[in-house]
This record gives C-alpha cells, structure tokens and sequence, in this order.
C-alpha cells in the first residue's frame, strides 16, 4: 500500500513487479488498489483486457470464486442458497 502512495504523488507508473498488486498495466499506474479507486466498478472484459486473459477465463475465475463464497456462507448461515445467490449475483 505504501508504493501506490509514492506512485500517485510522482504520477508514475509502479515498477515493483513483486508487489502482490502489480499488473502490467499503466494507465493505472500498474496497481490493483489504483484499478479499483478509479473506475470501481469494471466488466468482466474490462478486467480480461486489464489482466491479459481471454474473457473466458475471467468468467470461469468468477465462477470459481462466486461458488467458493456460496459454500462458505451456506455453512456459516441458515439462509436458503436461492437468497444467497441473489445477494451474491447482482445483475
């Protein structure tokens, strides 16, 4: 977090690849965290182009982690898993 600080007050891009945030990826000065405080909400498109995959594969990602959550929350709560997938899946 301390680098995207030093990054926004220089205005350049981020050159710490090991940086758990890092991506290839500029205009954004090559932040996740910069990603996000700027456009907060992004398509899966969007995402694929920032991260250099196919949409495909983003959408697969999604699926992968939607249905991890939904695991973890039926076992932590007694919600029915229909309600459950409105709250996670908002279109």
């Amino acid at each position: 977090m301390k680098c995207i600080k030093e990054c926004r007050q220089k205005c350049k891009a981020c050159k710490v690849q090991e940086c758990r945030m890092w991506i290839d990826y500029p205009a954004d000065l090559n932040c996740t965290y910069e990603t996000i405080n700027k456009n907060s909400n992004l398509s899966l498109r969007e995402v694929a182009k920032r991260l250099d995959i196919s949409f495909v594969r983003v959408k697969q990602l999604e699926d992968k982690a939607l249905g991890k959550l939904m695991k973890a929350l039926k076992k932590e709560t007694s919600l029915n898993e229909e309600y459950l997938r409105e709250l996670l899946i908002c279109e």
